[in-house]
């Protein structure tokens, strides 16, 4: 991997949580995860016992769980891009993810993202450093040849799975990694990308953000223009992480499923990275999946609240410092130690599963974790060993097997598979 230059270092962001995961299952059946704390005032919680019945377990083993957001390349890069300082194939306790607890918890397929901060796209270098993160990637399946195996499309995700190997896909999470050309988002595809997320958390030139403000009203020409070479490629259209406008743009344009890589509804916890119940009701006729988000600070109804003012406190510090990033650092985590927000339990994801099940139905739910991306996760869901309650809860909630496998994998390898035939048809249009 390259180097990047001292500027691009002063901006690595999103550390994680070193203190989230105080142990591994102690069996498949019976699980105790502690509680998630962090120095900045996160309140340190008791831990809660959960028990996997054996029904669930047999239904979680006949099938897989592919999952769409994993940031586990973004923490390998903070571990200076060497897998001999950071190699998975041990146990990471400072991570989410190993290759350990992923076959604990039937991971067997994972979108990895290749996120990268914003500021890179202000200091010229979105597309260099996304290049790098694909290179990452492609290193890991590399170093790990018996765990992974690098996916392009839904017929590679079978061949993976036949091979007993976990299927390695890549997306992109916002699109300032293609510094608003069309030819850089055809490169990213070449080398391996499958979905891009239309926005991270700043409003681009081409599209609105959630959590930004709004400059377009949704996606302007030129995002139309890139949903629609999404489309012509079989490239995935993400949308979480943008405004409603930019939802329902996207959803009036694409002529193929989109996904929402890492999001939840938003009945439920009202923050603006979630998904109102009007997009959810547009998704039975688009096809789309939603993946719900596994982070307590966009799922927990008071955890969300807290969170949506955090992100506009950081806001207005970014703008009363634009020249004194360690004071606006420093006053925002003083505000952080005094408004700390609860974990909540495992049971809000099956609540947040249900909710989209009610407004789209059974075929447009799925999972997308965004582990090693978030500081802090549900009672019982603290690393990508837990899984298996997933599936435990959907069985008490009376879901059959088949029901529970469409959220597991089903759903999303669909979406893939559909997105392909739609490209297909595309080009063969003159």
């Amino acid at each position: 991997m390259k180097s990047l230059s001292s500027s691009l270092d002063k901006i690595r962001a999103r550390s994680i949580c070193s203190a989230l995961h105080l142990g591994l299952a102690t069996s498949m059946l019976t699980t105790g995860f502690a509680g998630c704390f962090v120095s900045n005032g996160w309140a340190q919680e008791a831990k809660p016992e959960y028990t996997i019945s054996e029904k669930a377990m047999q239904i979680h083993r006949k099938a897989y769980v592919f999952d769409g957001h994993n940031d586990l390349p973004w923490e390998i890069r903070k571990f200076s891009k060497r897998f001999d300082d950071c190699d998975i194939s041990k146990p990471q306790p400072k991570l989410h993810t190993d290759i350990e607890r992923l076959r604990k918890g039937n991971v067997g397929a994972q979108y990895w993202s290749v996120y990268v901060p914003a500021e890179t796209m202000r200091a010229g270098v979105a597309y260099r450093t996304t290049v790098e993160q694909i290179e990452l990637v492609h290193a890991m399946v590399k170093r790990y040849p018996d765990v992974f195996q690098l996916c392009l499309t839904s017929e590679d995700i079978e061949k993976a799975r036949q091979a007993g190997k976990i299927a390695s896909l890549i997306g992109m999470e916002g699109g300032h990694s293609i510094e608003d050309s069309i030819q850089n988002l055809r490169r990213l595809y070449e080398m391996g990308a499958r979905y891009m997320t239309l926005t991270h958390s700043d409003t681009l030139a081409w599209a609105d953000a959630a959590t930004d403000q709004s400059k377009h009203d949704g996606l302007s020409p030129f995002g139309e223009e890139v949903v629609r070479e999404m489309n012509r490629l079989g490239m995935l259209v993400d949308i979480s992480h943008v405004s409603p406008a930019t939802m329902h743009d996207a959803l009036d344009i694409s002529t193929a499923p989109v996904i929402f890589s890492h999001s939840s509804a938003r009945s439920i916890a009202d923050h603006p990275r979630n998904v109102p119940d009007d997009v959810l009701k547009r998704l039975p006729q688009n096809g789309g999946v939603v993946m719900i988000n596994f982070y307590s600070g966009f799922v927990v109804p008071k955890s969300a609240a807290i969170m949506k003012e955090m992100f506009q406190v950081r806001r207005e510090l970014q703008a009363k410092y634009p020249d004194d990033k360690e004071k606006m650092e420093r006053e925002y985590k003083q505000w952080q130690v005094k408004n700390p927000y609860p974990a909540g339990e495992a049971t809000i994801l099956a609540d947040h599963i249900e909710h989209v099940i009610k407004m789209a139905g059974i075929d447009h739910v799925g999972l997308g974790s965004d582990y090693d991306g978030i500081s802090t996760a549900p009672r019982g869901m603290e690393d990508v060993s837990t899984y298996p309650l997933i599936t435990e809860m959907l069985v008490q909630r009376g879901y059959s097997e088949e029901d529970i496998h469409k959220v597991l994998y089903k759903n999303a390898l669909r979406v893939l598979r559909e997105a392909e035939v739609a490209a297909k048809k595309l080009r063969a249009t003159p």
